[in-house]
């Protein structure tokens, strides 16, 4: 069985070092908001070419810390606007909801399943606050575009980079995934939000999350609301949540990191092999993106029989998955969140399309060249 992705494969890639790393933790004596923590932040930023990174509890507390800050420092109010992607994991709309402002849904773009950024302008009204591009699969959204957008609206950008940890906007340089030549994920807007999930590029063994940023009064507004509104022990001025990086996953994440890059470049191979050799006239081919503005959490094609597809696949011992099968608008909780339980007559009909046509072959850092290879040969050898 190929699965779809093998954690444990992937984890005991790395020998000793991860178990070496949480024995030190426990030998510490120091779990939380401790060395750990504060090293991985330091190195993240650093990686990501950003000024600060907050290590918090998981990838929705590092939407929502950045949305509830701002909202508190700009006085915004309950039911101003965000614009966010159709086509997201649901937890990009969580974020907006939870905060007690209101998600305004955008189209993707047919290419690509990232946001598209020729829609924005017309959605933005008065009460329009923050624009979240969200880089699903791994692929960079258009943020030049939309951050001219943002400037000439007076709008905040909040980049979900959750699956795009290392992707590189801008980027010309092939396989040579350095900042030297772009932009890190989570450094091309005002602040980044990161997952850190296990199945994530950059996964620890539990939940994790990180926001980054160059902006100071926002990085420790963001600190103290995800440590109980707290910055003095025992003195709340605000009233926040708990919402930290433990020091096991930090220590987990700090291993991880050092190898990041290689295993994007990795995931690049197996994407360029797909792109180049997959050839059945029923599967529809999303184009292949080199040099490291998409890092491919997820490799998708598109296919009007997916469910015959994935079930063949299965057959031969190969597993898949779909991201994602319930388009935003769609969702039960947003429909009584935002449109009192009803639908709303809302129309995505590109959205709808992904969500009815992709699905996501198996790609990981610990795939073989023959594992990579019969994959390709079950999709090419079988009609369907």
């Amino acid at each position: 069985m190929i699965k779809y992705q093998n954690l444990k494969q992937v984890n005991d890639s790395f020998g000793d070092e991860l178990m070496s790393a949480v024995r030190e933790v426990v030998r510490s004596g120091w779990y939380v908001r401790g060395q750990e923590v504060e090293a991985f932040e330091h190195e993240f930023a650093d990686y990501c070419g950003t000024t600060y990174c907050v290590g918090v509890g998981n990838g929705l507390d590092a939407l929502t810390l950045v949305l509830d800050s701002w909202k508190e420092m700009y006085g915004w109010n309950d039911g101003d606007e965000v614009l966010v992607p159709d086509n997201t994991f649901m937890a990009t709309v969580l974020a907006v909801i939870r905060v007690g402002l209101k998600p305004i849904l955008a189209e993707p773009q047919i290419k690509w399943a990232v946001i598209d950024e020729s829609r924005i302008k017309s959605l933005i009204t008065e009460r329009t606050r923050v624009i979240i591009p969200v880089h699903l699969y791994g692929q960079m959204c258009e943020m030049d575009a939309i951050n001219r957008i943002a400037k000439r609206h007076h709008l905040k950008v909040l980049e979900d980079a959750s699956q795009a940890h290392g992707a590189l906007y801008n980027s010309q340089n092939g396989l040579e995934l350095t900042s030297l030549f772009g932009r890190r994920a989570g450094n091309n807007s005002d602040a980044g939000a990161f997952s850190f999930y296990p199945g994530k590029n950059l996964g620890c063994m539990g939940d994790g999350g990180a926001v980054t940023t160059n902006d100071l009064a926002l990085a420790e507004m963001v600190r103290m609301k995800a440590n109980y509104g707290s910055r003095t022990k025992y003195v709340h001025e605000l009233l926040g949540m708990n919402s930290r990086l433990d020091e096991i996953q930090a220590a987990i994440l700090r291993v991880k990191l050092k190898r990041l890059d290689k295993d994007n470049i990795r995931r690049l191979e197996i994407a360029e092999y797909y792109s180049t050799h997959i050839c059945h006239p029923a599967v529809e081919l999303v184009p292949f993106v080199s040099g490291g503005s998409h890092v491919y959490h997820v490799y998708p094609i598109k296919c009007k029989n997916r469910e015959y597809l994935r079930s063949l696949l299965l057959k031969n011992g190969v597993e898949t998955l779909i991201h994602y099968p319930v388009p935003v608008h769609r969702q039960k909780a947003y429909m009584e969140a935002v449109s009192g339980g009803s639908h709303g007559g809302l129309d995505f009909p590109i959205s709808d399309m992904w969500a009815n046509d992709e699905v996501s072959l198996p790609i990981s850092q610990s795939m073989t060249d023959k594992q990579v290879q019969f994959v390709v040969d079950c999709i090419n050898q079988n009609i369907f």
